[in-house]
């Protein structure tokens, strides 16, 4: 107990006893561990970097390829498209034929009972002519309405501008634009239909369609005819928007096939001076010219009409009707006046050019045997062959200047018309067994078809 209290400091309190620090035991060298980085192998990675890569490329190329073979299946499907309809246009009628004064006589019998014909003398003519008066505002009222009426046939004119880029000599490129007029011929329900001359068509890197309310859209040349350089472009719906379609409209073709178009009072739309928009008024001066043409017989329409030598558009009757699409085909005797292809003579190539088939191709320039070298000299009605094209099939069959074809296959031919209805009817390739009378005598060839 003593040693105890002893051991006690002055301050009653034991002494603080400390601690020793703690030295880690030296480890041997032959015990110290070092890690080293396992060596990369280069042509290991390469051949692994390489499968990858290739693997990607056959896995990228197996997506596209089933991409573009299933996704027009499922578009298909899920956004069906409506197949294009065949453009057909009606045969013409005897009404449509006929003269419009022809028309009001036949309506103002039919309404008659009785039809009191009266006869007056010239005295009578004149006193009843100068009771008739046409003051300002009569005049006034009939060029409005013949404006109200170019209005309403303007729905269906388009303006067409084609645009070719080339290299001038700096290496420069620009591009140089041409327009013409067109008409909406047809809606086959995929695609708009349009009928333009296609002189300004060639080279075309781009073809844009201005419509009647000014908006635009890409067109595609689906076909053109060779002898009249007339094309048919397409607009598909889907480019055009729905205010559009509600504003434009599909051309009246009309007949140019009446008995005396002479003296009918016309207009000229599209542009007839050359500026797209412009209206022209006039009247037919002859429509008894054809065009010399092999495998055709398309009638000229001549007018009173001066315009433009890069006239382009059509020749309308006042009813709104197409009866002509203007290129001027002019001669020397009438330079600078407006002459058209007429309609009724075009509307087997529209339909052939707007269902984009290929057209049928003898070779001949055929004509009409006169009813009188029939009677006087014995010929039979038939097509008479004026020339023949070089290196065509009807040259290949033998056929000669100076034949009469009278009969194709089963079909009796008694009109140059006659022949063209088979060959429209026809497709390249198809063989004719043609009967033909030459110098009195007659005889048999075989011709095979080519294509236009």
């Amino acid at each position: 107990m003593e040693e105890q209290k002893s051991a006690k400091n002055g301050t009653g309190q034991e002494p603080v006893k400390e601690q020793a620090e703690y030295t880690p035991p030296v480890q041997p060298d032959f015990l110290r561990e070092t890690i080293k980085q396992k060596p990369v192998n280069k042509k290991k990675l390469l051949r692994r970097t390489l499968i990858t890569v290739a693997m990607a490329v056959v896995f990228g190329l197996v997506a596209c390829l089933t991409f573009l073979i299933l996704e027009p299946v499922i578009s298909n499907r899920l956004y069906p498209e409506e197949e294009a309809e065949e453009v057909r246009f009606p045969e013409e009628t005897a009404t449509e034929e006929m003269l419009p004064e022809d028309m009001l006589v036949e309506e103002v019998q039919e309404e008659s009972e009785e039809v009191v014909q009266v006869e007056l003398d010239d005295e009578q003519v004149k006193e009843l002519l100068s009771q008739v008066q046409f003051s300002l505002e009569d005049y006034q009222m009939l060029y409005s309405e013949m404006g109200d009426l170019a209005e309403k046939v303007g729905r269906a004119v388009v303006t067409v501008t084609s645009v070719v880029s080339d290299v001038d000599w700096f290496n420069d490129t620009y591009e140089n634009e041409a327009s013409a007029s067109g008409i909406i011929v047809a809606n086959n329900g995929r695609s708009v239909l349009i009928l333009v001359s296609a002189k300004t068509l060639n080279g075309a890197d781009s073809i844009n369609v201005t419509f009647c309310d000014q908006t635009s859209a890409n067109a595609e040349l689906v076909q053109k005819d060779p002898a009249t350089e007339l094309a048919v472009l397409s607009v598909p719906l889907i480019d055009i928007g729905e205010e559009t379609m509600d504003v434009i409209d599909i051309a009246s073709l009309g007949s140019s096939g009446a008995h005396d178009l002479t003296g009918t009072p016309v207009m000229a739309l599209g542009s007839p001076m050359g500026v797209s928009g412009s209206v022209c008024y006039g009247m037919i001066t002859s429509a008894g010219a054809v065009v010399d043409q092999p495998d055709s017989a398309y009638k000229i329409i001549t007018t009173d009409i001066y315009g433009s030598r890069n006239a382009t558009g059509v020749i309308v009757n006042m009813k709104g009707m197409v009866i002509g699409v203007v290129d001027n085909i002019n001669d020397s005797d009438s330079d600078g006046v407006l002459t058209a292809y007429g309609i009724t003579e075009l509307k087997r190539t529209i339909e052939k050019m707007s269902n984009n088939k290929e057209r049928a191709y003898l070779g001949i320039h055929g004509a009409d045997v006169p009813k009188e070298a029939a009677e006087e000299l014995g010929i039979p009605e038939g097509t008479y062959v004026r020339s023949i094209e070089m290196d065509s099939p009807a040259m290949a069959a033998g056929i000669q200047s100076g034949d009469v074809i009278v009969h194709i296959n089963e079909t009796t031919i008694a009109t140059y018309n006659n022949l063209l209805d088979v060959l429209y009817t026809s497709d390249p390739e198809d063989t004719w067994d043609v009967a033909l009378v030459r110098q009195g005598r007659e005889m048999n060839v075989t011709v095979t078809l080519g294509a236009r």
